[in-house]
């Protein structure tokens, strides 16, 4: 088992891309709350079959997520993290979900209200949140996995970004997981593949106001090229190519992904 390790680079020169790198998560991973929380025997068994894809004890180590925390997470679609972070933070802590409005978050409340000993107290909010549901600076941590690419294809990034941070307490974490383009792409791609370069989600966050502390490789798939028939849809889970050449997108697994700290400066 690796030994847990921050690899933050001091020093790196202004001309490097990424100025803070952190790398290895593992035995602080492993022997935590949130560990326990992704053990949890009522998680659903499907959702446990992809962490091997999704690392969530690594990952939300990585964003430094606590039990006494409040966290929001963006967008939670059928509630994957929430199985997790629910009752990880029904004790001491607050869990929002912000799915979108309609029939997304009706349908979202239902799951939740059918299995509360699976997703522990969650308190749901529209998205974006109304006023009075989230207070300004009230938030520990935000989070958002695979969503990003979606903000950036309906226009809508620049202002969730800024709401993220307006929610956000001074020295608070935005939390990013996505699907990684290589630099050297065409960023046209990133209007239909699915896939985002890092440089634009750091144009992004940096211009609401967040700074880049550390990038992880705790989600990364090198078997994954980010050049395919139908974007990132063409990996698991979707599979949007059916059974045409479906052993080979099976092998490649689920997409290589980027995963990014932000934090909301103080004072």
């Amino acid at each position: 088992m690796r030994s847990l390790r921050f690899a933050l680079l001091a020093g790196f020169v202004a001309a490097a891309p990424y100025p803070l790198l952190s790398t290895a998560y593992g035995e602080e991973a492993h022997h935590s709350p949130i560990a326990a929380a992704v053990a949890a025997p009522t998680r659903t068994p499907a959702n446990v079959a992809r962490d091997r894809y999704r690392h969530p004890a690594e990952t939300l180590t990585f964003f430094g997520v606590k039990p006494g925390d409040a966290v929001l997470e963006y967008s939670p679609g059928a509630g994957w993290y929430s199985e997790i972070l629910g009752p990880l933070l029904s004790g001491r802590g607050t869990y929002y979900a912000a799915p979108p409005a309609g029939k997304p978050a009706d349908a979202f409340a239902e799951r939740i209200a059918a299995a509360p000993a699976r997703y522990g107290k969650v308190k749901i909010v529209a998205l974006p949140p109304a006023d009075g549901a989230v207070a300004p600076g009230s938030v520990d941590a935000v989070l958002t996995f695979r969503n990003v690419h979606n903000m950036v294809m309906n226009n809508s990034a620049e202002d969730t970004f800024s709401r993220f941070y307006a929610m956000l307490k001074p020295g608070g974490i935005l939390g990013v997981v996505d699907h990684r383009l290589p630099e050297s792409r065409d960023s046209a791609l990133e209007k239909t593949s699915g896939y985002l370069k890092v440089s634009t989600v750091r144009r992004l966050a940096e211009q609401a106001g967040f700074v880049l502390e550390a990038e992880s490789e705790i989600n990364a798939n090198p078997k994954d090229d980010a050049d395919h028939p139908k974007g990132v849809w063409t990996l698991p889970p979707t599979l949007a190519m059916g059974e045409q050449d479906r052993d080979t997108w099976i092998a490649i697994g689920e997409s290589d992904r980027m995963t990014l700290r932000f934090r909301k400066p103080r004072g």
